[in-house]
């Protein structure tokens, strides 16, 4: 497997407000599925396989840690061996980045784009970067989990943020048990986030804001979070003793940690547990587009969702879909903390990123 890009670059969030660089989304019918879509092993498919197989290769962007890239896509080559898979990872907002300025310069490099920030989405959609595919999968999706009209884009996993801990360094009974208990001021120059590029991040401020006032985060600010671009840096140094606390922690990381034996704690505060979801989307004019249609076909299906749980310990919107790893907290037994008004949420990033980068003072 070809690794394309693996190093995370600086991107400003503002690129949100720049000029568009693509025309608008033309308006369009609603798309149906094909009459007779193909039977594979373990999923139907609209695309033509045996020109995907011609095409010979796929390309994803995407925000997950590059290993668990490596699965899913193995997962996928594994079935389709003809097809030779690649990927570039970067943060929601520098792969955002990158997508724009591509093509600005008329660059079309990426088949399957996959943004944990859901304003990113919106305004990619509007800026007509998404060709419409309805997938035969589209159905075991809640309408709130897929464009409108469907086939732009769908939420391929949930993520969500809560509180982690390494119990080694930490005794239970004084570990934070509300966000409000972050505020404490043992945990100074102890805690660690992720960098304003992420899209996690993001939700984790937009939904906490409303419900814990304005002056939280100021005095959160006080704590000297420490930022980081992956959650595998940010568990790395709570398992080390580098740091105590993870605020906005990703679930799916604390699986994988703890299935490697490592010493770590996750808390679920009572007020909840702010969520965004990773959609993917088939971006316009890319350049093997028959592969993209077969990806996302197996990809929204149970065994391309199993494949994506395996390897990168996500849970998927789907309800036939078990939670991953082993133990872990079902979807259901959560109270997630959604953004109700996505178009909102974009319009906010562009004041997070300015707000963050202060909070942490840019560190790393």
């Amino acid at each position: 497997m070809r690794l394309l890009s693996a190093a995370a670059t600086a991107a400003s969030a503002l690129v949100l407000c720049s000029a568009s660089l693509m025309a608008p989304a033309p308006a369009h019918a609603q798309a149906k599925l094909c009459d007779k879509p193909r039977e594979m092993d373990g999923f139907k498919t609209c695309a033509d396989v045996d020109k995907a197989k011609a095409e010979g290769a796929f390309v994803l962007y995407s925000t997950d840690p590059e290993a668990g890239q490596v699965k899913l896509l193995a997962a996928f080559n594994k079935m389709f061996p003809e097809i030779k898979t690649s990927y570039v990872r970067l943060q929601a907002g520098a792969l955002y980045a990158k997508i724009l300025s591509e093509r600005q310069a008329k660059s079309y490099l990426v088949d399957v784009v996959q943004l944990s920030d859901m304003g990113m989405i919106l305004d990619f959609q509007r800026r007509g970067g998404f060709r419409q595919y309805v997938s035969p999968q589209m159905a075991a999706f809640k309408p709130e989990y897929k464009s409108k009209p469907e086939g732009y884009w769908t939420w391929g996993s949930i993520i969500m943020g809560g509180i982690a801990y390494n119990p080694n360094n930490v005794s239970a009974a004084e570990a934070p048990k509300k966000w409000e208990d972050l505020l404490d001021p043992k945990w100074k120059d102890a805690i660690n986030v992720k960098v304003s590029n992420s899209g996690l991040q993001h939700g984790v401020w937009y939904m906490l804001k409303p419900i814990l006032g304005d002056d939280y985060f100021k005095k959160f600010a006080e704590q000297k979070p420490r930022a980081f671009d992956s959650y595998v840096q940010q568990y790395g140094r709570l398992v080390d003793g580098q740091d105590k606390i993870i605020m906005g922690a990703q679930y799916s990381g604390y699986i994988e940690f703890k299935a490697k034996g490592a010493p770590l704690a996750f808390v679920f505060p009572e007020t909840g547990v702010p969520a965004v979801p990773e959609t993917y989307g088939i971006v316009s004019d890319g350049p093997h587009p028959n592969a993209a249609e077969l990806f996302m076909d197996w990809f929204l299906a149970p065994v391309g969702q199993k494949a994506l749980a395996d390897a990168l310990l996500l849970h998927s919107p789907r309800d036939d879909v078990p939670a991953p790893g082993v133990g872990s907290v079902p979807l259901k037994d959560m109270k997630l903390l959604f953004p109700a008004d996505w178009n909102a949420f974009e319009k906010d990033r562009v004041e997070f990123a300015k707000s963050w980068d202060r909070i942490v003072g840019a560190r790393r």
